[in-house]
């Protein structure tokens, strides 16, 4: 997967084209006027900001492991070329552990913002791999194929408490198909329900609430049946999720000399808050040392004010 693409000649030279054509169009933008870039509506500032960060998207390679995968793993993502440009990350939670033991969980994210790094077939903008205690490896897509790996793996629900603990396993793999790095989602335990049913088994309802922050908003509501014998019969979900701010390139246009842009970028990432640390640590890694200042500068605010 470290071996350089055939291409890359071709890639380097398309790269150093767009880079001057986004050289030549910085310099238009510095010659505007003033007044006209006050009359500038915010879907052509965001056009640009799509435009400035198109080149660096093509050429980034990130892999960000959050831990040492197995080699099985490994294995199995090197038979997708262009796996690296996602990140894998480590789904460890306590219904997980309890519910699947000897099973381990991880995400494979490819990033949406500030421009997509589109996924090689067949792999999609989010993947879960479950990694099976025969050292097997599973990938999932949807919420179809997760319900094939629960109906095959779990042992028979027949306690109240064990079907709450599948509910919320369900969510928190499910969510991974909806997440794009910004949301934050939390299961509360009011609601968590279980009925009888009267033909027998349980009905088991919970659900996932997005963090209203940074404009996010909405859950993903969940609902397993189990037969007399503890075995998995169905699972419903709804899903009504929101997305608020997004990074385009709002930090590289902090020292921007118009006030408004400036002022436009500032209260983005003012109210994306926390959340949009990775995207300024990596703004700020590539950037000239005064606008690595002006970053600063917003996070230590975003701090300060416990956004």
């Amino acid at each position: 997967m470290s071996e350089k693409s055939p291409l890359y000649k071709t890639q380097s030279e398309l790269r150093e084209g767009m880079l001057a054509r986004q050289n030549f169009l910085s310099n238009r933008e510095t010659d505007m006027s003033k007044t006209a870039r006050e009359r500038m509506p915010q879907v052509i500032l965001d056009t640009i900001c799509i435009l400035t960060f198109f080149t660096l998207a093509l050429f980034s390679v990130n892999t960000a492991l959050a831990e040492a995968i197995p080699d099985s793993l490994t294995k199995k993502l090197a038979e997708f070329k262009g796996a690296e440009r996602g990140q894998i990350v480590s789904l460890k939670e306590d219904s997980l552990t309890r519910e699947f033991p000897g099973f381990s969980f991880y995400a494979l994210r490819f990033r949406t913002y500030p421009v997509a790094r589109l996924p090689p077939e067949p792999l999609k903008i989010n993947n879960l791999f479950i990694v099976k205690p025969d050292g097997s490896v599973e990938h999932i897509v949807e919420p179809e194929g997760l319900k094939k790996f629960f109906r095959t793996a779990l042992v028979p629900v027949t306690a109240q408490a064990r079907a709450r603990d599948v509910a919320k396993a369900w969510l928190q793999l499910s969510q991974e198909f909806y997440q794009d790095d910004f949301f934050h989602f939390s299961i509360p335990e009011d609601s968590l329900q279980v009925a009888a049913k009267d033909s027998g088994g349980v009905e088991v309802s919970a659900k996932a609430v997005v963090n209203q922050q940074g404009g996010n908003s909405g859950e993903i509501a969940a609902s397993l049946t189990f037969d007399p014998a503890g075995v998995l019969t169905n699972v419903s979900e709804s899903v009504q999720i929101h997305r608020g701010i997004r990074p385009i390139c709002q930090a590289t246009k902090l020292l921007d000399p118009d006030p408004i842009v400036r002022g436009m970028a500032e209260q983005d990432i003012l109210v994306m808050g926390k959340a949009a640390k990775g995207y300024l640590d990596e703004q700020r890694a590539k950037t000239r040392p005064e606008l690595q200042q002006a970053i600063d500068e917003i996070w230590q605010r975003i701090v300060a004010e416990g956004r």
